[in-house]
């Protein structure tokens, strides 16, 4: 479970539930983890590679039922990726030219890396979009997915581990332990169920704009589409 716990704050309307607490709240945050798809960016990658396969109405439609925990991702996640074979391996970098970054995205990591904290991510996407995103973000740590690509087309196949809700947990523990933060002083934030496990493990867990099964289970929420916000908990 979270390690914070305080009074509920204040009501607002860009915020609500807890705010950072003991060690988090003295020494200030050491990691902050988010999820990308619909979090660090105002899209879902795998339906914008989804859009050129003809197939985005399909693969939305799964995507929101795991997103609401209503299905197994990693399963959920092969289904979608079949969807894609022989989209040509051309369309990641179009898709990393359409990928918007929600408001306040560089903002919150500029002014964490000021205050000495470090920024991973943790995304149910892919690599060959969500890597170059965050090389452009400075970000310090990245874990995706991987596509398999054959004769210049992707394959429909998944590559290695999937990044899921334990993989996420995973990740945060390690590069906790890496960079030498305890895990009073992580935060963790996203918006669907597989983000719920790193939520719970964190000093501090964060619903960003977040599906109702998040929100209700996460200690803290921002309710605005400005990753800012966030800094407002701190």
């Amino acid at each position: 479970m979270s390690n914070a716990t305080s009074a509920p704050a204040a009501p607002s309307p860009r915020v609500s539930g807890l705010r950072a607490t003991g060690l988090l709240a003295q020494a200030g945050p050491g990691l902050l983890v988010m999820d990308v798809d619909s979090t660090l960016i105002e899209q879902e990658v795998i339906e914008l590679i989804a859009e050129r396969a003809g197939t985005r109405e399909q693969v939305a439609a799964v995507t929101a039922r795991a997103m609401r925990g209503e299905l197994d991702f990693a399963a959920s996640l092969r289904e979608r990726v079949a969807t894609l074979r022989g989209v040509p391996e051309t369309v990641f970098a179009e898709v990393l030219a359409e990928v918007r970054p929600t408001r306040g995205a560089a903002g919150l990591i500029n002014e964490l890396h000021a205050r000495g904290c470090r920024v991973g991510v943790v995304s149910g996407g892919f690599e060959e979009v969500v890597v170059p995103l965050a090389e452009r973000l400075g970000i310090d740590h990245v874990a995706a997915n991987r596509l398999e690509v054959r004769d210049g087309h992707l394959t429909g196949q998944v590559l290695g581990r999937i990044v899921d809700r334990q993989e996420k947990v995973r990740c945060l523990r390690q590069w906790a332990r890496q960079d030498g933060v305890e895990l009073s002083r992580t935060v963790a934030v996203g918006d669907g169920a597989n983000d719920l496990g790193m939520i719970a493990t964190a000093g501090l867990g964060v619903a960003f704009c977040a599906k109702p099964v998040v929100v209700e289970q996460a200690p803290a929420a921002v309710h605005v589409r400005d990753l800012r916000a966030v800094l407002e908990l701190l």
